[in-house]
């Protein structure tokens, strides 16, 4: 989100409509995905290039969109996991309030906001490198969203120093799961970066340190 005040009305709408076509965009890969998910990978790297290329509400400073490319690993499907989301106690969080409601928890965050989260389980991902945690958490704002950031070893190099995103479905990113068996598809073929990792008037929550990966996670998008 641009922590620009000046934003007016026609640029509210323009990101309304990257909203709308990254939701309509994410629809488009779980279906593509249920039989073919390097298709999916595929047709979503083509549109968000086009979108940072060509859209007003791009995270791409406008003076960059027209040389702008989109950079990624080779899709690997050893990356792609349909996890189930284990319930586990909130270390970040501070205890219950006299109310008996928990308390929110900061992430950190590349802007002067302060979005409120619970931190509602975690996955565990059979990574290469051995089996990992992540932790997953609810977005108390907007209208409510899962959000799973990362962070590993290709963070300032590679990839933006204060890590990616797998999942904000407050945003539209959101690549399906079962709700019956509690499972989310998290594949980090489809990792992002946050669009302060472009410019930095936009305030974007960020991969607290219990969401690092060991390793290097080669896979999804890459600055270099």
């Amino acid at each position: 989100m641009s922590d620009d005040p000046t934003t007016d009305a026609t640029a509210r709408c323009w990101l309304v409509d990257w909203r709308r076509r990254i939701a309509d965009l994410y629809a488009e890969v779980r279906a593509v995905a249920a039989t073919d998910p390097p298709a999916a990978w595929a047709r979503w790297r083509a549109e968000r290039e086009a979108l940072y290329r060509g859209h007003p509400q791009s995270p791409v400073p406008a003076a960059e969109r027209g040389a702008f490319r989109a950079l990624h690993w080779p899709y690997d499907d050893g990356l792609r996991f349909a996890a189930e989301v284990h319930q586990a106690p909130d270390p970040g969080s501070a205890p219950a309030s006299a109310s008996g409601l928990r308390r929110p928890l900061s992430l950190p965050n590349s802007g002067a906001d302060d979005l409120a989260f619970d931190r509602v389980g975690l996955v565990r991902l059979a990574l290469r490198e051995g089996d990992a945690r992540l932790p997953v958490f609810w977005m108390r704002g907007y209208s409510g969203g899962l959000f799973l950031p990362f962070g590993d070893a290709t963070n300032g190099d590679e990839t933006y120093g204060a890590g990616r995103y797998i999942l904000d479905t407050a945003k539209g990113a959101d690549l399906g799961g079962d709700a019956a068996s509690g499972t989310l598809v998290v594949d980090a073929n489809f990792a992002f970066q946050p669009s302060c990792a472009f410019d930095p008037r936009w305030a974007c929550p960020l991969a607290p340190p219990e969401s690092r990966l060991p390793g290097r996670i080669e896979a999804g998008e890459r600055l270099r």
